[in-house]
């Protein structure tokens, strides 16, 4: 099977600890990394000994005219991702770039257009789309086990001070670039990224972090058939006790990367009732409430692979499987899109006072 030769940009907690860990091990057997970008030059050696055989540059400029690169690794800062990857798209090469995608809609469309215009790959490092987790929860709701869906609320929420550049606006920072492409992708992957959902309530704020980018966020979606989608990205629960949570006509589901909880009616043993129009009354006579008995069954999966290990794994199958065969990405770049146009409307109607 041929192997594909990669270049990284950046050796940083994505570049090196993600992307560097996933191409060591044994999960890799399609890549090899040829080339390294990193500034630092500590970074750059380390790198040179990591990535047996590889060579480190100080600049991503120095990969233009290398012709043995069949995908470059856009691991750079956040504000970089897009001039990054349009200047590596329009010089040719493949790349796979880490969320967040862009800044908003418009540069999402262009990333997407430079790529056709110039006949190369893009795809976008969501590899959430892939968890075991993920794909399991999207595979009960298409069932129909739940019935009809009426609302799904998707939490990326915990309790931290963070106090790195991720907490600084002007570095394209906060909870909703640096984590929200992952809730908020699964929430309108849940709903089939329905072209008529429409972004009604949104909260930014400022709270705990050092910096002066959102560590609050809360967004809610709806749907032309009324489905409700309910997105948390926050830094101030200290109780958060799912990632998502879909309540339907037949029962409710909850799920974390490790497990789904499901607790589903059980129509065989639930009684049904028609509709009684006036006050209810007892045997005696007496008023009294509905008695209605539902039992459930309930049902727990355990979960094996989260997005870091098999996620990522599966992610890089298909860029493989789309450089290498041309077939179509599981992770579509056109489906991304609404993500960030979200975002985009998140920002523009809670600005916050830059302070950096």
């Amino acid at each position: 099977m041929k192997k594909l030769n990669v270049a990284i940009i950046g050796q940083g907690r994505s570049g090196r600890d993600i992307h560097g860990n996933y191409f060591k091990s044994e999960a890799n057997t399609n890549y090899v990394v040829k080339y390294v970008v990193e500034l630092d030059p500590v970074r750059r050696e380390r790198a040179e000994k990591e990535f047996d055989g590889c060579k480190a540059f100080a600049n991503y400029q120095e990969l233009f005219g290398i012709k043995d690169i069949d995908l470059v690794v856009n691991a750079s800062y956040s504000e970089m991702h897009y001039p990054i990857t349009k200047d590596l798209l329009e010089h040719g090469f493949n790349v796979l770039v880490e969320k967040p995608f862009a800044r908003n809609r418009y540069e999402a469309n262009d990333l997407i257009k430079t790529a056709k215009d110039n006949n190369v790959k893009l795809a976008v490092f969501q590899q959430t789309f892939l968890a075991p987790y993920y794909l399991k929860v999207k595979e009960i709701l298409d069932s129909g086990k739940l019935g009809k869906v009426k609302q799904i609320s998707v939490a990326f929420n915990g309790f931290s001070r963070r106090y790195d550049w991720q907490t600084i606006q002007k570095k394209m920072a906060g909870n909703a670039y640096n984590t929200g492409p992952h809730p908020i992708g699964i929430a309108y992957g849940l709903i089939d990224f329905d072209p008529t959902a429409k972004l009604v309530y949104s909260n930014a704020d400022h709270m705990v972090s050092s910096g002066d980018a959102d560590d609050y966020v809360k967004m809610i979606i709806e749907t032309a058939d009324k489905k409700v989608v309910d997105i948390e990205i926050n830094s101030i629960d200290a109780y958060s006790a799912y990632n998502i949570k879909v309540q339907a006509e037949f029962g409710t589901l909850k799920a974390t990367p490790k497990k789904i909880d499901l607790k589903v009616i059980d129509h065989e043993n639930s009684s049904q009732h028609e509709l009684v129009e006036e006050s209810l009354q007892n045997a005696e006579g007496m008023p009294c409430y509905c008695t209605s008995t539902v039992k459930f069954i309930e049902e727990t999966i355990e979960v094996t692979g989260t997005a870091f290990d098999t996620g990522t794994a599966n992610l890089y199958a298909s860029v493989y499987d789309t450089i290498v065969n041309g077939n179509e990405l599981r992770v579509k770049n056109e489906d991304l899109v609404c993500i960030y146009g979200a975002i985009e409307q998140l920002h523009a109607e809670n600005p916050l006072p830059r302070k950096f």
